[in-house]
């Protein structure tokens, strides 16, 4: 039942969504970035395939760690700028600079190994991203009204999408259209990596001072208004304390979600992690070892382009969510997205035509637009609102979980179980895409919606 007399916050406009969400567009630029060209920087400054899971571990255990913090603090703050925009002006500082210094580790190389840089780099990187996007999601809840929930999530998924394909594509852009160079001599990043890094970190900033100066945040008073009053006898906990018992009491619908996200997020670690490894192997047939060819190089350069083409698709898809979801239920439409999306991950293992290859992306693309909005969609309706920020930190461990667990066994699997082919990571990734889906039915999704309206 809908408690009687508390007050819904006024509807928003399309304008002031956009706005509100418009950040998302430039922390996305650059995750794009780091997602699309992580692994190949990594290979290119020594790394072995079968070792790129474990640098890449230390993206997610430094999101479990930051997240639940920022957003525990993030629900205690209010100061000039804000409750949550503090929090992703600084990410966005922070993952600037670090999209600047990751693909030029090599500058580096007589003091620090060029490997050691970029993944403490990308550490750092993923840290900042972090510091960014989960107070971008309690944003959402904090200023939305719940019959406007799915509308905002939806909007932030398409901003994620446009810019995704932008930085997805860019180093192709640079590389095929501007003729800027697409190799350099071993060890080091090709010049249409650097340049699309640096745009990047200035998309990036720019994005979130937009959404910074564009959008307003209700002051605690007012905030108050629109939300049932904590109980009297609450006891007080401070920092870690409260975090970890919010974590043991975490609503049943959270701990539901936790399973499906868990299925989700390791299947797109294994993907992130080694599609280009897997087209270059198995669609390119390139040797192992060989990462400053012009054929590595273009096969690197062509896995941007296919994970633009699924953010784009994540794009359109995020538009019709709400639509979709009106004519069925949140549930079945993400269990029917991560179907697709592991249809589309198993189908690569069949396609040796690199153009072949933007269809099975069509169906990662539902997955991605639906993963980054309906799992959190759901939360938002089953988690008080006192407790949103610090909620949608503690939701980013089913996130970073399953990416420790793959980053800890991929690379071991792929090295002694599939002989150093990283296609098999793909196929292993669209089962767990099946997993997600059937696991999803089983999720509790019914609080009512507040219907009393300001004035």
């Amino acid at each position: 039942m809908a408690t009687r007399g508390i007050l819904q916050k006024p509807k928003m406009s399309f304008w002031q969504i956009f706005n509100m969400s418009f950040g998302f567009l430039g922390i996305q630029f650059g995750f794009a970035l780091q997602t699309g060209n992580a692994s190949r920087i990594l290979q290119t400054f020594g790394a072995d395939v079968e070792h790129l899971s474990w640098f890449w571990l230390a993206a997610p255990i430094t999101g479990m760690i930051v997240q639940p913090i920022i957003g525990h603090y993030s629900d205690r703050t209010w100061n000039r700028l804000g409750r949550r925009r503090p929090y992703f002006l600084t990410g966005a500082i922070l993952s600037g600079l670090a999209l600047f210094f990751m693909p030029n580790s090599s500058m580096l190389a007589a003091i620090i190994p060029p490997i050691v840089v970029g993944a403490g780099m990308l550490m750092i990187m993923d840290a900042s991203f972090n510091v960014a996007m989960e107070p971008f999601r309690a944003l959402v809840a904090d200023n939305l009204p719940d019959s406007q929930h799915d509308s905002g999530f939806s909007m932030q998924t398409c901003l994620i999408g446009v810019g995704a394909v932008i930085g997805s594509w860019l180093p192709y852009v640079f590389a095929n259209w501007l003729g800027i160079a697409k190799t350099a001599a071993p060890g080091h990043v090709p010049d249409n990596l650097l340049f699309s890094f640096y745009v990047g970190g200035l998309v990036l900033i720019a994005s979130i001072v937009w959404t910074v100066v564009k959008t307003k945040e209700y002051p605690p008073e007012e905030y108050a208004k629109f939300h049932e009053p904590e109980p009297k006898d609450t006891v007080k906990k401070g920092g870690i304390a409260e975090i970890i018992s919010d974590l043991a009491n975490m609503p049943k619908t959270m701990k539901q979600l936790g399973v499906v996200q868990f299925f989700s997020w390791f299947a797109l670690f294994s993907m992130w992690v080694f599609t280009t490894p897997a087209i270059a192997d198995h669609v390119y047939h390139i040797p192992a070892g060989d990462t400053s060819s012009v054929a590595y190089n273009n096969a690197g350069n062509w896995v941007g382009v296919l994970f633009g083409i699924y953010n784009a698709t994540s794009a359109i898809y995020a538009l019709l969510l709400p639509r979709i979801v009106r004519k069925s239920s949140r549930k079945k439409t993400h269990a029917f997205s991560l179907t697709m999306g592991g249809i589309g991950l198993i189908s690569i293992f069949f396609i040796q035509n690199d153009y072949l290859l933007i269809l099975p992306m069509i169906g990662i693309g539902l997955a991605w637009g639906s993963i980054l909005a309906m799992p959190y969609a759901i939360l938002s309706s089953s988690i008080p609102a006192k407790k949103i920020g610090v909620y949608m930190g503690i939701f980013n461990f089913f996130i970073t979980f399953p990416q420790i667990v793959n980053g800890i066994i991929g690379g071991p699997i792929v090295k002694h179980f599939y002989n150093g082919h990283a296609i098999y990571a793909l196929v292993i990734a669209g089962v767990f895409m099946f997993l997600a889906a059937l696991s999803v039915l089983r999720v509790e999704d019914g609080r009512d919606i507040q219907i009393i309206e300001t004035a």
